[in-house]
């Protein structure tokens, strides 16, 4: 049975985005295929979505509109020199592949194949995820519209040009981390302050959260938000002093900048 979309890898990306997809319509589930090595995650995107799961990523991808690349990168290639004669020509690639870029994969399949890459993040598997996409040499401006359909349906998304992608990565790709980390760091000096495990994670999760939903929904910049939260003299205006004493917006920089050229050499390699 031919499949209108296939997705290389059942991982957990490669979840969030079946579960969009079903979710929003994108596609159907008898219109859906995954193959994985792993039977345990085949297993799961059977019982829960209602797709087929293949081993065999050579019968997956037969007569496949649609081949979404979510295997790790390391394997990428090895899978499309498996792939490469099963896939057709007309078939429109999307690689989410982290660090590949298309002019690699364009290397390994049929000459002229449309390839877009994507980097989503992980809000993606609850549906508020960002997906920054670039199109490949041979990507048509209906493949990218579709790309763009299906990413949408874990979050928001992006076109950027391909030479931004380390920049990307950097900021969006990496970013939850940074949130994270901070948001424990918050919770570590919430409880040294006194307060218990529990009401320091909850303070500071919803705190974290709150924030971000207000900046999104607001449209204000981020200046403007913290200015108004800044009394003259107050507590906020005494933390924030701290972490400009700590040399924080340098920090950040320094960090980002660390994060993208990871991405250049990893893309380089």
């Amino acid at each position: 049975m031919s499949h209108r979309v296939v997705c290389l890898g059942a991982g957990n990306m490669a979840e969030a985005l079946v579960s969009g997809w079903l979710d929003q319509g994108v596609v159907q589930a008898d219109e859906l295929c995954v193959s994985d090595p792993s039977q345990e995650r085949r297993e799961r995107f059977s019982s829960r979505f209602g797709v087929a799961a293949l081993e065999d990523n050579r019968a997956a991808v037969a007569d496949a509109k649609v081949v979404v690349l979510a295997v790790k990168p390391q394997v990428l290639v090895q899978v499309l020199v498996e792939v490469r004669d099963a896939i057709r020509p007309e078939a429109c690639l999307i690689s989410i592949a982290a660090g590949i870029r298309t002019a690699t994969i364009e290397a390994h399949v049929h000459p002229g194949q449309s390839v877009i890459r994507v980097m989503p993040n992980t809000p993606a598997l609850v549906g508020r995820g960002v997906s920054a996409l670039a199109r490949g040499q041979h990507a048509s401006e209906p493949d990218l519209l579709q790309a763009e359909q299906m990413m949408r349906a874990v979050g928001q998304t992006l076109r950027v040009d391909e030479g931004d992608m380390d920049a990307v990565t950097a900021v969006s790709g990496s970013g939850p981390a940074y949130l994270f980390g901070f948001t424990e760091g918050l919770i570590a000096a919430a409880i040294q302050a006194g307060l218990t495990p529990d009401q320091a994670r909850f303070l500071a999760v919803e705190t974290v959260t709150g924030a971000a939903e207000l900046m999104r929904v607001s449209g204000e910049p981020p200046d403007k938000l913290r200015e108004k939260v800044t009394s003259k003299g107050g507590t906020t205006a005494a933390a924030l002093a701290s972490f400009e004493a700590s040399g924080w917006q340098k920090i950040i920089a320094q960090a980002v900048e660390a994060a993208r050229q990871r991405s250049i050499e990893l893309s380089a390699s």
